[in-house]
């Protein structure tokens, strides 16, 4: 297989992986709580990228961590998987998973905000544009979709699920300063052993009932299709591929593949307001990446 194909079937290997897991954050969260599913969840995760560590044979970089970065990577773990999780899957418990879904999918656009604040990076006026259409798409589903589900949308389940894209933001623009300082495999292992400990040390002070294999198996299977697998998988396409751009592309069919899912197995009915918001939050994030050219690029 040509190494162009393979990248190709990783791509869609995660993508397939990331569009059923707002279907089994539903699915967990009938049997388990949001601190029981990110416990479990996490502690999956970090078997997953224990025995990639193994496989490639990188334990010794353990040893050639600093403390001060062993303490960077506390800072990260306390983000991604914990902060985050915690605050995501409680907008699914409260929200329907077509609501959360696609307010948490709209994280690059707060992302660019924040990359104005902490990095300096200068919005350009054209990505304005991008940003009101995307945000838009939000307001069609907070507002909308409450109406056209037949229920009220509680307003802390809204801003659980717009802080959740704020959270990831954040983990992206920390992570990202030091990317190219770490193998990717022991960041991974890294942070999710500290989000382990986190949860571990948490559960005792919560209290956590996990005598239901039900939720296990879902949270289990949260751990390696939504936290794992997928970006293992999507890790080895940009790897291979000499086409980034297609990659990247491919990950915009998610959220709709996701709503399908969400609809035959969760049995919501899609409602209009939930697909054109979504359609609007993805065009917008396609505007700025595609149609906005950098000042590089000038």
């Amino acid at each position: 297989m040509k190494q162009t194909n393979k990248a190709i079937l990783y791509a869609c290997i995660a993508v397939l992986s990331w569009s059923t897991v707002a279907t089994a954050f539903k699915k967990s969260l009938e049997h388990i709580s949001h601190f029981e599913l990110v416990l479990v969840s996490c502690v999956t995760s970090l078997l997953i990228f224990a025995i990639l560590m193994t496989i490639q044979k990188k334990w010794s970089l353990l040893k050639g961590l600093t403390g001060k970065e062993w303490g960077y990577f506390a800072l990260l773990g306390l983000l991604n998987p914990v902060a985050y999780y915690l605050v995501l899957f409680k907008s699914y418990d409260l929200l329907p998973a077509q609501v959360a879904q696609p307010i948490n999918y709209a994280w690059p656009i707060v992302l660019v905000v924040l990359l104005a604040i902490f990095t300096k990076q200068p919005i350009q006026p054209k990505k304005y544009i991008g940003m009101a259409i995307s945000l838009g798409g939000v307001a069609m589903i907070s507002l909308g979709g409450g109406q056209a589900l037949g229920a009220k949308l509680p307003l802390s389940g809204l801003l659980l699920a717009a802080l959740s894209a704020f959270l990831w933001d954040s983990y992206w623009v920390v992570n990202n300063k030091n990317k190219e300082r770490f193998d990717a495999s022991l960041a991974f292992f890294m942070t999710f052993l500290f989000g382990s400990i986190y949860m571990t040390i948490g559960s005792f002070f919560v209290g956590v009932d996990l005598n239901t294999v039900p939720g296990l198996l879902w949270g289990s299977y949260v751990g390696a299709f939504e936290m794992g697998i997928p970006f293992i998988f999507f890790g080895m396409a940009m790897r291979k591929t000499d086409n980034p751009a297609l990659i990247n592309q491919l990950t915009y069919l998610s959220p709709f593949m996701s709503l399908f899912l969400i609809s035959i197995v969760l049995g919501e009915k899609i409602v209009p307001t939930t697909m054109i918001g979504l359609a609007l939050i993805v065009f917008g994030i396609v505007f700025n990446e595609y149609f906005v050219k950098s000042k590089a690029s000038k």
